[in-house]
């Protein structure tokens, strides 16, 4: 019999969409109890990196309707237009509150709201905190957490499957770092918010952490996976760390040159026309274009060759160290750190570098999955309001928004159930994953090892599903994705042992990882057009008629998943040739 610990809400992910889902339901009600669930602790959830800012409207001459059109013309109209509405009309409010929480958003002399320009967006209405406002708005939503005396953190704490009884999501199995021990949680309503999968490619800039581990959990269960083909390259990386330079150093006047010196996007179709006051977008494009003009001059020799692959310069000298210090010190700090390169006096190599997941859980505008009690928010899930391609900060505002609308939900499902399941129900869902854990500890001889098949994973995703894709590369992918599922098995293990079993966690996260890719490289081979971050060399133009749906990809045990689509909702935007000034040559 393995342990059950009876709560109200399981939350799984203590990052900015969970603990804000966790203020939520205490809000709602105190008598609640909620179980914070997370890997790692709080503060070391991948929020913190983020750094450019978070998008709501603020100034006059922006408006509600700028910021839907932005959002649906960037997400090249893939966005379902009910929760783009709902998301831009919550954003202010959401940011405000974060404000009367402690967030020291960044002041323009008069005491407004600073707020920047980031790509994709005709006005600024990025705020911002200097350049570390993930780390600011996670410590925000931590300490307001900590004030709700319902809210029980369990850190490191690995959750392996979804408890599912009768049809309703029961709770979810979590392994116990510190001892080894699987632990049941019973629950009235399970929140997911585990955040993207950006480990399942090489060069990204996620964290370790990042291993797509909730999108599996919901994946197993039956609930769909969303548009996984859409995989976000944000255009300026660190060479060899992956790590982020800002879209906020672009904003502040950063310019990309190729190794000739030359401002190579002027040449590229990247943008609406920018009021800032450039004729043309250029570096503040959307991230898909800005990330794909890199790789046409990479294509024609134009880039730099450094030991870490090819990259080009951004350079913020003309910016001054003042305007550094104050705006971009952590951008100084990384390139001095990490390249080598001192903003101050010299161009920093950056080149495109996986960011974001723009797929995941299925779910609908209130957070809630197809999948009885459960619920999901963050990076982890698509509502979609992203599309095919996310405007940077608009997604620290969503994980405010459907963390808060996630947290609302699961609080109503649970007060309208009169009592859990039972708990030998709850001990018999638990089965497959106690066997699960255990067949790892078995295999014997297997020859297979963690980092082994992980690095196999990964060439073959970067090479088949990266910036630009083709029928050949994807099947090619596809076929190596196969024999590793199957290779998958015969991992062993080499610690047996129970208290802090890195190897295991790693063992379960590559499993994670191995589901997330099938979904993500089957998603874009069946995908026989060119949308967003979706490039088909082979299926250049976008196609409407056949493809502006969304996909969806269902788990299968023993092979692909099967895909199938449902219609976008569109309400007022018509979709348009995504067409922005400039001519590409």
């Amino acid at each position: 019999m393995m342990d059950i610990i009876t709560t109200d809400i399981v939350i799984v992910g203590a990052g900015g969409a969970g603990l804000r889902a966790a203020i939520a339901v205490a809000e709602e009600n105190p008598d609640l109890k909620v179980a914070l669930l997370s890997k790692v602790y709080p503060m070391r959830s991948h929020t913190v990196a983020a750094e450019g800012g978070a998008a709501g409207v603020a100034k006059d001459e922006d408006s509600l309707d700028n910021h839907f059109n932005d959002t649906v013309t960037g997400g090249d109209w893939l966005c379902d237009q009910d929760a783009v509405d709902l998301f831009v009309r919550e954003a202010p409010r959401e940011l405000t509150q974060m404000e009367h929480w402690g967030c020291p958003w960044s002041r323009e002399a008069d005491g407004k709201v600073a707020v920047r320009p980031f790509g994709g967006m005709k006005v600024e209405r990025t705020w911002y905190a200097a350049d570390k406002t993930g780390f600011h708005m996670l410590h925000t939503l931590f300490q307001t957490s900590l004030k709700y005396p319902s809210i029980e953190r369990y850190d490191e704490f690995y959750s392996t499957d979804l408890l599912v009884v009768d049809g309703r999501c029961s709770g979810v199995a979590a392994i116990e770092m510190r001892s080894g021990q699987l632990r049941l949680f019973r629950a009235k309503s399970v929140i997911i918010a585990t955040g993207g999968a950006g480990r399942v490619f090489p060069f990204t800039t996620n964290g370790a952490i990042k291993t797509g581990d909730g999108m599996a959990m919901a994946y197993r269960a039956g609930v769909a996976l969303k548009d996984m083909e859409f995989v976000q390259y944000h255009p300026t990386g660190l060479p060899g760390t992956g790590i982020l330079i800002t879209e906020g150093s672009r904003g502040e006047g950063g310019i990309l040159v190729n190794k000739d010196d030359y401002r190579y996007l002027q040449d590229y179709d990247l943008g609406p026309p920018d009021p800032w006051p450039r004729k043309k977008a250029m570096e503040l494009g959307p991230r898909d274009r800005l990330s794909q003009a890199f790789w046409h001059e990479q294509q024609r020799g134009r880039t730099i060759s450094t030991p870490h692959g090819d990259v080009v310069h951004l350079d913020l000298r003309h910016l001054g160290e003042k305007k550094i210090d104050e705006r971009l010190p952590m951008v100084r700090d990384l390139a001095i750190s990490y390249v080598g390169v001192d903003p101050v006096h010299a161009p920093i190599p950056v080149r495109p570098v996986v960011h974001y997941t723009m797929g995941g859980i299925d779910t609908d505008i209130d957070a809630k999955t197809a999948l009885d009690s459960l619920f999901t928010a963050g990076e982890c899930a698509c509502v979609s309001i992203n599309g095919a391609n996310r405007l940077g900060s608009n997604s620290l505002t969503e994980l405010l928004v459907f963390g808060a609308r996630a947290g609302l939900g699961a609080a109503k499902s649970a007060m309208a159930q009169n009592a859990h399941a039972e708990e030998s129900a709850i001990q018999e869902a638990a089965t497959m994953a106690r066997d699960r854990v255990g067949r790892l500890f078995q295999s014997v001889g297997g020859g297979e090892s963690v980092s082994g098949l992980r690095r196999e994973m990964n060439m073959t995703m970067e090479a088949g599903a990266g910036i630009y894709r083709t029928d050949e590369s994807l099947r090619q992918s596809c076929t190596v994705m196969n024999d590793i599922r199957a290779r998958y098995a015969n991992i062993e293990l080499e610690d047996k042992s129970n208290v802090y079993n890195t190897d295991l966690i790693q063992a379960l996260e590559l499993g994670a990882m191995i589901d997330v890719a099938g979904a993500m490289i089957v998603s874009a081979q069946e995908r026989k057009e060119s949308r967003g971050s979706h490039q088909r060399l082979d299926f250049t133009e976008r196609d409407d008629e056949r493809y502006l749906k969304h996909s969806l990809a269902h788990y299968q045990a023993d092979g692909d998943p099967d895909i199938n689509y449902r219609d976008v909702v569109i309400t007022r935007s018509q979709p348009g040739e995504r067409v922005y000034g400039g001519e590409q040559k």
